[in-house]
């Protein structure tokens, strides 16, 4: 988070005061420890006891973390899960590895984290796959529409072994980098407040010819176009003023990442399209990670394990309790707060959806990006074979219900 700005009620010169003290690492992995409000006094008291704890011995490594655009603050909203790995893995290796953590755009964003990871410049990243696909193409094989009913499908798959061979494997040996854990929510379409008094949206169709930000995904691009949904390409960090201006209609994400940017005052209406991999992941630089010591390594995927565990019951609960993507929507969270209504569809709106844009339904318009990363793979079908370990569930399974697995291990 850049210190120059507000934590809470804490003002910027005493922030400035702290961080300058302890160091900003410390100071925001301190201010992820409050649920709630803090004082700077109960600040300071906890970035000297983090300080203290990180600073305890010498660090054999030090690995520079480029969170995009996240601070303390908005982790509590959308659960990504970036500072309790930091935090974790620091105590579970006893300082021997230190995590400077950058986040709020300092040193990298959305668009722009897998470059820096890739060219070494930070040793760990958190951004969407999605965004991260453009300097990463193999993350496309997660975007395929319709390829995952549900969250807990999501999450069932990244914790399956054979997420090893189908995403990581692939994934790393491509592009250098280290897939450790995701959050995972579907996306949607944001409506802007052209649409606020609108009725909710129930149709599909009622959304035909909308113009609608796109993220870096080139697969995200095909399922729009097929749901005539007209894609423009538009920075995550240029979003919210193309929603405030009326240059876009709405917006593809889903409905914590509009929360965490502050998006919800110029969105009226999400609705729960469902129709691709919504992915905030965190990814390791492998030279990096290859560098360190085998017991240190192990310490990275036990961390990244108790992150990806961490995650998936703190972001179902924070969508409810803290966005407000629910139905009924509890009362102060941050869309009723904002007047964001939730529009979610009927399972036949949906099946229209998929029957439009998905592979299985539509193999044309997929067929040369799918001979891409198949071949990327090592010539497995893809899409296919990710399509069938996400309905290795009942379709019905709640998200926090998944069974943890660590995915490295058969």
């Amino acid at each position: 988070m850049s210190v120059s700005k507000k934590l809470g009620g804490i003002s910027r010169r005493d922030l400035f005061k702290l961080a300058g003290q302890y160091g900003v690492s410390s100071t925001l992995m301190a201010a992820g420890t409050f649920g709630g409000a803090m004082s700077i006094g109960n600040l300071a008291s906890a970035a000297e006891s983090t300080y203290e704890k990180r600073f305890a011995k010498e660090a054999k490594h030090t690995l520079k973390f480029g969170a995009s655009g996240f601070n303390p603050q908005n982790l509590l909203i959308e659960r990504a899960g970036a500072l309790e790995f930091a935090r974790d893995l620091e105590s579970r290796t006893d300082g021997e590895i230190r995590v400077e953590f950058i986040g709020n755009n300092q040193i990298c964003g959305q668009l722009s984290c897998v470059e820096k990871a890739q060219q070494g410049i930070v040793d760990i990243y958190a951004a969407s796959t999605q965004n991260s696909a453009g300097g990463a193409p193999y993350l496309n094989v997660l975007d395929y529409a319709y390829m995952f009913p549900s969250r807990a499908a999501q999450y069932h798959f990244l914790y399956s072994p054979d997420s090893q061979r189908i995403l990581r494997d692939p994934f790393e040996k491509r592009h250098g980098l280290k897939f450790l854990f995701s959050h995972c929510e579907l996306r949607g379409i944001q409506l802007g407040l052209k649409y606020e008094d609108a009725p909710t949206v129930t149709k599909l169709e009622e959304l035909f010819g909308t113009k609608n930000r796109v993220t870096g995904t080139q697969l995200g691009r095909i399922a729009m176009q097929a749901l005539n949904l007209n894609p423009v390409p538009v920075a995550w960090e240029e979003t919210l003023d193309g929603l405030k201006q009326g240059l876009i209609d709405g917006a593809e994400t889903w409905a914590s990442a509009v929360a965490y940017a502050n998006m919800s005052p110029v969105v009226s209406q999400s609705v729960d399209l469902k129709f691709f991999c919504g992915t905030e992941h965190t990814a390791m630089n492998a030279e990096a990670f290859d560098k360190l010591e085998a017991n240190l390594q192990d310490a990275v995927m036990e961390s990244a394990y108790w992150a990806q565990t961490h995650v998936q019951a703190a972001n179902e609960a924070a969508l409810v309790n803290t966005v407000g993507h629910s139905d009924p929507q509890l009362p102060n969270t941050i869309f009723a707060q904002n007047n964001v209504r939730n529009a979610f569809l009927a399972d036949d709106q949906i099946k229209m959806a998929e029957e439009m844009c998905s592979p299985e339904f539509q193999p044309d318009l997929w067929s040369d990006w799918r001979e891409r990363i198949n071949k990327w793979a090592g010539g497995i079908d893809t899409y296919q074979e990710i399509y069938d370990i996400a309905r290795q569930i009942p379709k019905d399974t709640l998200a926090e219900n998944v069974e943890p697995r660590r995915w490295w291990k058969a």
